[in-house]
């Protein structure tokens, strides 16, 4: 069997040429560019590297990228003081807030102070509410970047039964819903579930999304399904075991190059098209 390669990198870059076509013509139009608001707080390099990247792929597509720095010692009533400023600029079409944020700071309150319509990350409880009742709402930027994947390759998901592996409220939890708005059958497993591998055994399309290294086995998996490894660890391994999948399965997401890329092309993508609906709603 040869399994098709979801090569997120290559579908990055042509969006990334897509977009740089709709952001020239939006700026050509109305004068307006596309402005993703950045917030990182404190000095984690990990996470300042993450900001960076974002900004770059900003710049590559013709887009601004406004940086907010604050220190590590910044209050929640202080973040949510800027988060309300970036709501209330009608320049800013876009606001991430950097997880994770410093022990102190209610980062879901904060995360739900963000303005529904510039929640392009898709971390808001409304956002993830009004996305799994069918609603328009920004997707949360991982999963939708899978489904974005999914999509461009034309895997069915009409039908076929989906195990996610993880459960996070970025991740897991909003993946089930997509494919569920998608109309595939669900089932929502996690690092405590029994019989783990039944469950698995069962799937036509698999995601790995659970945060440890090569924690789903190969030999877990049936012959002929789809394999999504949401995760990222050093040496460049996911959480699946994939090696031994190559030769088995119908198609895969390579690590690196595979749903990394679509996470924050997902991001640029949904600033482009909130800045694109506040044109015509001005």
């Amino acid at each position: 069997m040869s399994a098709v390669i979801l090569d997120g990198k290559s579908l990055a870059q042509k969006t990334e040429a897509e977009l740089s076509e709709r952001v020239a013509k939006l700026k050509a139009s109305t004068g307006t560019t596309p402005i993703l608001a950045t917030i990182l707080v404190g000095d984690d390099p990990a996470s300042a590297t993450y900001v960076k990247m974002k900004g770059n792929a900003c710049t590559r597509i013709g887009m601004e990228s406004l940086k907010v720095e604050l220190p590590a010692s910044t209050s929640t009533e202080e973040l949510m003081a800027k988060i309300q400023e970036l709501n209330a600029n009608p320049d800013v079409h876009g606001i991430l807030l950097q997880h994770p944020v410093p022990a102190q700071i209610d980062e879901r309150l904060c995360f739900d102070a963000i303005d529904l319509s510039k929640d392009v990350d898709g971390v808001t409880c409304l956002g993830f509410g009004r996305m799994a009742m069918g609603e328009d709402a920004y997707g949360c930027a991982t999963p939708k970047g899978i489904m974005r994947l999914l999509e461009a390759y034309e895997v069915e998901l009409e039908g076929k039964h989906a195990v996610v592996v993880g459960r996070s409220p970025i991740l897991g939890k909003p993946m089930a819903q997509m494919l569920l708005n998608a109309n595939a059958t669900v089932t929502i497993c996690h690092s405590r579930t029994i019989n783990l591998h039944a469950h698995i055994g069962r799937a036509d399309l698999i995601v790995g999304a659970v945060g440890k290294p090569e924690f789903i086995k190969a030999d877990w998996i049936k012959d002929g399904a789809v394999v999504v490894d949401a995760g990222y660890h050093p040496g460049g391994i996911g959480d699946i075991e994939m090696a031994p999948l190559i030769d088995r399965v119908t198609a895969y997401t390579p690590v690196p190059g595979g749903v990394g890329p679509m996470t924050i092309n997902t991001l640029i993508y949904q600033s482009v098209e909130s800045a694109e609906k506040k044109v015509v709603q001005d």
